[in-house]
């Protein structure tokens, strides 16, 4: 009888599939968008490899072995001689590396070197102008040092080596013979080549750290012992590797940043995945509450609970087998058709060669897997139907509100959410606390932030009125779509609390984000305007002072910009030294300026004193609060103007008026004078380190040391930090967009199961246009719910990431793009519902009447 009565209840579900697949598409979309954004993570990932490995050039394909020293001594020229003389071996070049400081400027510049042949199979480099060296005293650069120091061919360089007995350096002055384009990256040191032997004899280097070798292509089967046995014997000790294997081994070291940015993503990812399995879950409990009565009269004939859930659950396999496969299609084929539509915009990138089978198969599978996951709840609710609703109507599936456990569950998360919060409040790291463990930290507060989002899925059926009252007061005075829409949504708390929790997800994650953002975006640009608060830092050499009106001569030059001049000196506050400085906080770095923690930089005037992070923490002072410091043996009394949330530009710690450091007996020669090129650019640069080196003249200017700041680098920082958002951000828009899902299915289903209020409404006289209003502002309700409860959930928990991810980073809350992302939800719920809303307008009188839908 049992295998009877199973292939008649899964009849009957994979009958109700058939008969109504819009049923399957409103229960499959959203794990088909769960599939479709985890396998086009993988196929990203394909793409990433791919270009990278085809764009990179490091060992060359013509390399065979590569022979490195095991001893830690380089390989001398004798040895390489040994290596030419195997049988087997067609070529071979030595490699190393090094680099010296460069003479000739004012301005401290440094050079890499690298041996390479520059011509053949083995050379890594490719020449672009002039020749490749071929003897002694030539070099030739990569085009970031023909740019950055305005090289060319015929140009010559005086490179700063070390005397052989370590006592001080000579100056070797070397012809530019050509420009070539290297394998460096372009974040990568200027680099100049030049073959082996005179790179070496450049270097005073005796041998290499790296033997490439070009075999014969019969050499294996012109004798029984293979080339790499025969160079292990020439040279004993040293290791000898295939030049795939260092290639493959080079590929894996260019992708792995790449794959870190991807596996950071994956990370998110998972959240859009819950989110699927949520809108999922929801979905599957509305439909089948539809079918109640279909399942009512499978219970009257005799099919038990168990095996009606299974029915159920096997169902949902199927729904999520199937959107798993198109979900994985649909990624292979937008994976494909990357690579030439980023082509057509000037990015070229490579296709991935083959649909990776393993990873498919387990998207399919997880896709299944989630289904199931999805559908088991509604499935065992939906099995305990009772046979007398076979004799009802179509139930509306919305059950109460929440149970008493439920609420006890969702008090439960919200106390240890609260414990573990508290926890980590109390454990915030301090100002110059270098042991705090932030890994650990952020663990907690991740940990906190689930069992809160847990306790906002519990309670949310409880928590949707009162919220709902509070934001759609003006709604009910739009007229009677408004108030229909709002009574729509409260009269059925559990399916709001479902569609809203989603995108209060989303919500939750993309402003904390940008909150996370904007706070570490703040103390970056700090930090820029303490570590590198301009392009030019001049300072005195060792005993000597700087000449009083070298700020005023650099700032007569039009290529300089921003030229400062202050003075610091060595106090004692407590019985510690520490550094004062009068220089005018208000100059460092127009556009980007420092902030303070407390108090104002304004405030900075007489007897008053800015104090840094570590100092402020360490003494327990505010703004307004009094400090001594102590300069040769004369105490110094001072009141506090303002704390500074991290550390003090050129290592300051105290800062005060440059009067007030002359009558505590400074010398009034500048200690420091900093410049700015006046034009942006590598060009603007140059020109401003030549005027630098034309007024440094010698001694009687100070004999100035100057530190030039790369503005590229830093800005690289930001660009990167921003980059990273930016595709965290993008990520969790996929959340999101399985929100939106939910919205556009809930509207859909609701509409359906409504069709007899919707009737009933245009008996008594409500336009289809004012229905159309009135679905559409209930799907909009949804984003508001969502917005509202996910970005309260979320400012306390992003508070605390920026607390514990940077101590000295101000909390700055982007009101601006958090307003945005409130209006983009609300509008994107609301476009959900559009589809939904012309079909419930479209809704006739006579339905109102009808006996079933």
């Amino acid at each position: 009888m049992s295998t009877p009565w199973r292939a008649t209840v899964l009849g009957s579900q994979v009958a109700e599939l058939l008969r109504r697949p819009g049923r399957f598409t409103a229960t499959g979309l959203s794990l088909l968008i769960a599939a479709f954004v985890v396998f086009g993570t993988v196929m990203a990932q394909q793409i990433i490899t791919a270009t990278v490995v085809e764009r990179f050039r490091g060992t060359p394909e013509a390399v065979s072995l590569v022979v490195t020293p095991g001893d830690g001594e380089d390989i001398d020229e004798d040895r390489l001689s040994e290596i030419l003389k195997t049988p087997g071996v067609t070529e071979a070049v030595g490699r190393l590396d090094g680099g010296s400081p460069l003479d000739g400027s004012a301005v401290e510049r440094y050079l890499a070197l690298s041996a390479d042949p520059g011509t053949g199979a083995l050379a890594e480099v490719r020449l672009l102008d002039g020749t490749y060296p071929s003897g002694p005293g030539r070099l030739a650069v990569d085009t970031r040092a023909a740019r950055e120091y305005g090289l060319a061919p015929g140009s010559s360089l005086t490179l700063l080596r070390p005397e052989p007995d370590g006592e001080g350096t000579r100056r070797v002055t070397v012809e530019v013979s050509g420009i070539v384009r290297g394998t460096a990256t372009d974040d990568a040191e200027p680099t100049g080549y030049a073959p082996g032997p005179q790179l070496g004899e450049l270097l005073g280097v005796p041998g290499y750290s790296r033997i490439d070798v070009r075999t014969g292509t019969a050499s294996s089967a012109s004798g029984s012992v293979d080339p790499a046995e025969r160079i292990r014997r020439a040279v004993p000790g040293a290791r000898v590797r295939s030049g795939d294997e260092v290639r493959e081994e080079e590929a894996r070291e260019a992708v792995a940043e790449a794959k870190d940015t991807l596996e950071l993503v994956t990370v998110f990812l998972a959240v859009a995945v819950g989110a699927a399995v949520l809108v999922a879950t929801s979905t599957f409990r509305i439909v089948f509450a539809r079918r109640v009565r279909q399942l009512a009269l499978l219970r009257a004939i005799g099919a038990t609970p168990r095996r009606l859930a299974a029915a159920l659950v096997a169902e949902g396999a199927v729904v999520g087998l199937l959107a798993g496969a198109t979900g994985v299609l649909s990624a292979w084929g937008c994976g494909r058709l990357v690579p030439p539509v980023a082509g057509r915009f000037g990015h070229d990138l490579s296709a991935p060669s083959h649909l990776p089978p393993a990873e498919a198969v387990l998207t399919v599978l997880g896709t299944g897997l989630l289904a199931v996951l999805a559908v088991l709840a509604p499935s065992l609710s939906a099995s305990r139907v009772s046979p007398l609703q076979a004799l009802r109507s179509a139930a509306s599936g919305e059950g109460a509100a929440s149970g008493t456990g439920r609420t006890l569950l969702g008090l439960l998360c919200a106390a240890g959410a609260a414990l573990l919060a508290r926890r980590q409040y109390g454990g915030l790291p301090q100002p110059g606390d270098t042991e705090f463990d932030r890994f650990a930290a952020l663990t907690v507060v991740v940990l906190s932030g689930g069992l809160a989002f847990l306790a906002l899925i519990a309670l949310g059926p409880r928590l949707v009125r009162p919220v709902l009252s509070a934001v759609a007061v003006p709604l009910r005075r739009t007229g009677a779509a408004g108030r229909l829409a709002v009574a729509g949504v409260g009269g059925a708390p559990g399916r709001a609390a479902s569609v809203s929790v989603v995108v209060a997800l989303g919500a939750c994650l993309v402003g904390s984000t940008l909150t996370c953002l904007a706070s570490l975006n703040a103390y970056e640009r700090y930090r820029q305007a303490v570590e590198a608060p301009a392009d030019f830092h001049l300072y005195p050499r060792d005993g000597e002072t700087l000449d009083r009106s070298l700020a005023a001569d650099l700032a007569s030059h039009p290529e300089l910009a921003d030229v400062t001049a202050f003075r610091t000196a060595e106090v004692v506050e407590g019985a510690r030294g520490a550094t004062v400085s009068d220089l005018d906080l208000g100059t460092v770095r127009s556009g980007v300026g420092l902030t303070a923690r407390t108090g104002s930089l304004d405030h900075l005037g007489p007897a008053h004193v800015v104090v840094d992070a570590d100092h402020a923490h360490r003494l327990g002072v505010r703004a307004g609060d009094r400090v001594t410091l102590e300069f040769e043996g004369r105490p110094v009394h001072l009141t506090v103007a303002a704390t500074l949330p991290g550390a003090g530009p050129y290592g300051g710690n105290f800062f005060v008026p440059a009067a007030d450091l002359t009558r505590m007996g400074a010398d009034a020669a500048p200690t420091t004078v900093t410049a700015d090129a006046s034009r942006d650019g590598a060009q603007g640069r140059i020109r401003a380190q030549r005027a630098i080196t034309d007024t440094l003249t010698g001694p009687e200017r100070g004999d100035g040391r100057v530190i030039a700041e790369d503005p590229a680098a830093q800005a690289g920082e930001s660009d990167d930090l921003r980059t990273m958002a930016t595709t965290v951000i993008m990520v969790l828009g996929l959340t999101v967009l399985v929100a939106v899902v939910g919205v556009a299915t809930t509207a859909s289903l609701t509409v359906v199961e409504r069709g007899r209020e919707f009737g009933l409404l245009r008996a008594l006289g409500l336009s289809g246009a004012a229905v159309h209003r009135m679905v559409t502002v209930e799907c909009a309700l949804y984003g508001v719910l969502g917005g509202v409860l996910g970005l309260a959930l979320g400012m306390p928990y992003s508070w605390l990431v920026v607390r514990v991810a940077e101590t000295s980073a101000p909390f700055s809350v982007p009101a601006g793009e958090l307003a945005a992302v409130f209006a983009a939800l609300v509008l994107v719920t609301a476009a959900a519902g559009t589809v939904p809303a012309l079909r419930a307008s479209r809704t006739s009188p006579t339905v109102a009447v009808a006996q079933d839908e």
